[in-house]
């Protein structure tokens, strides 16, 4: 799978953060991503994939990558990221947008009537021909930091896939 596509799913689940909130993590639906990350790290064949869910209520997720074999003696390298996401504009589902071969022109955000537009967003430009992954403009797209858990679960899916 694409880190794309992984992602188009993850930001499809609602995870937003309360700032009001004295628990780790801030909001419980935050454990409904992590369980499906957790199945997901199972799948691509992590060992010790653990949720802290059941005794401290924190919500980290963990998993290991064995070492290739001859190697198991090298440095470990870790990587993190966060799951929650801000609670600005997120009290509805969350509907992605993905713009292939975008013009270079002003981009209308579904029927928010909101656009992006290079006037305000000159960087935006400097993306024509590209694919833009975007919300409708009725939420935020949530992709900080689930773009990084994408990434890392694409990498893991890569390295296994080719020894």
């Amino acid at each position: 799978m694409k880190a794309y596509e992984r992602l188009l799913n993850y930001v499809k689940i609602l995870t937003p953060s309360n700032e009001n909130s004295q628990t780790v993590p801030s909001s419980d639906c935050q454990f409904n991503l992590a369980r499906i990350l957790e199945k997901e790290m199972n799948k691509l064949g992590l060992t010790d994939v653990y949720l802290d869910d059941k005794c401290y209520l924190y919500g980290y997720l963990y998993g290991k990558l064995p070492a290739t074999k001859g190697y198991e003696n090298c440095p470990a390298i870790g990587f993190i990221a966060h799951m929650d996401t801000v609670s600005d504009f997120c009290d509805h589902p969350i509907h992605p947008m993905l713009t292939k071969n975008y013009n270079g022109e002003a981009l209308p955000l579904g029927d928010s009537s909101l656009v992006l537009d290079p006037k305000v967003f000159p960087h935006l430009s400097s993306l024509k021909g590209r694919t833009l992954i975007t919300s409708d403009g009725t939420t935020i797209l949530g992709a900080d930091d689930k773009a990084g858990i994408a990434e890392i679960l694409t990498m893991i899916e890569y390295i296994t896939a080719n020894n």
